[in-house]
């Protein structure tokens, strides 16, 4: 893999570049919509693909109890499996550690997962999440680590840090004498934890960036702490971080979050955001949201964003989405998914532009006083 920044803001820390992978290029700053079991809930390759999808994000947890490494092998990867066949990130099945907390038990070399499929048990060791991502052929691959909730006290911060980095380390020795099993090569992010304490922090990222991966992630935020905590731990990070390589926040998907944190020198983003929230009836336009079942909307016959230009947007009006979602039909959960997504990828486009216009500073003052000209809060 190879990282080409293309332009830098004056301003802030924002920059826009490409990463190069074996299996094709995308562009960064750049949002990963989640497709945890091989797919972006309601939508298809195709889709995501008209939409201006470059990567789309894998879980190898899910993915690993269903339908199984092995069957994703013998299809011929990942990519083949699903019929995606531009680059692909997995998930360790680390973030699970916090969101399954009931369905697992974190070890010393590990982590035993109850699979909340059927009952079963599973242990994730750093070794076999790295033999299970290389079976799916991924283009992208995370190590196992132990991010924990919000709030967490200093010592059980600590405890998880330091898992983490002694995972990390027993991880990319691992990858280093480990092989694909695929005609392209796969690249090893590292993760830093830390909490909220700038000090686990600081450790963190200086025992990753000594151990030279090839990209790395910010982990453990957007797990219910402040929205100025982020955004200061954010800032902190990438003051360590090296600028040669691509910084990814994970986990992180709101408009307003991804514009604060390119600003502070980010790459990468994903966030179940706009899929979940579609499916629910949240809408996000150059406006602020729309909780289309409101009966404000019920004869409300303008398109959903004039400013969109996807085929939600060209070809149907707010009340009929109100009508298809409140009827229960499923047409309602494809167009929506496919107008947040779009969505998504027009403000990573439109983010990228800036910087390279260097006008970065002033999309950022448009954008906010249109997306909530509505007086609409994003905050939730």
């Amino acid at each position: 893999m190879k990282f080409e920044i293309i332009a830098t803001d004056i301003q802030t820390k924002a920059r826009v570049g490409v990463i190069h992978t074996s299996r094709g290029d995308f562009n960064t700053p750049c949002f990963i919509p989640v497709g945890s079991q091989g797919s972006v809930k309601t939508l298809s390759p195709k889709e995501l693909d008209d939409c201006g999808v470059q990567i789309i994000l894998g879980n190898t947890y899910y993915l690993y109890l269903r339908p199984g490494e092995e069957v994703i092998k013998k299809a011929g990867g990942i990519h083949k499996f699903i019929g995606w066949y531009k680059p692909i990130l997995t998930d360790s099945g680390g973030y699970q550690v916090f969101s399954l907390a009931d369905l697992n038990k974190v070890e010393k070399n590990g982590v035993k997962f109850q699979s909340h499929f059927d009952g079963s048990y599973h242990f994730f060791t750093p070794q076999n999440v790295i033999d299970i991502q290389r079976k799916l052929g991924s283009d992208i691959i995370m190590p196992l680590d132990y991010p924990i909730s919000y709030p967490s006290e200093h010592i059980k911060s600590k405890v998880a840090n330091d898992t983490s980095i002694e995972w990390a380390k027993i991880s990319i020795d691992y990858f280093k004498n480990s092989h694909s099993f695929y005609d392209y090569e796969q690249t090893l992010f590292g993760i830093c934890q830390g909490g909220i304490y700038k000090d686990l922090r600081e450790v963190g990222l200086f025992k990753m960036i000594d151990m030279d991966f090839e990209g790395y992630a910010i982990g453990g935020l957007s797990v219910g702490e402040p929205k100025q905590i982020l955004y200061d731990l954010t800032e902190f990070s990438t003051e360590f971080l090296p600028i040669d390589k691509p910084r990814y926040l994970m986990g992180v998907g709101k408009p307003q979050d991804i514009v604060e944190s390119v600003k502070r020198g980010i790459d990468m983003f994903d966030c179940v955001i706009p899929t979940r929230n579609g499916r629910n009836g949240t809408l996000y336009t150059s406006k602020g949201k729309i909780v289309i079942k409101n009966s404000i909307y019920k004869e409300d016959f303008t398109h959903l964003d004039s400013d969109c230009e996807c085929y939600t947007c060209e070809n149907f009006t707010r009340a009929y989405l109100r009508h298809l979602f409140n009827s229960g039909e499923i047409l309602a959960l494809r167009l929506f998914t496919l107008h947040n997504i779009h969505f998504f990828m027009s403000l990573t486009k439109k983010i990228r532009s800036a910087i390279i216009n260097n006008e970065f500073e002033k999309w950022i003052k448009e954008f906010y006083n249109l997306y909530y000209d509505s007086g609409k809060d994003e905050n939730e």
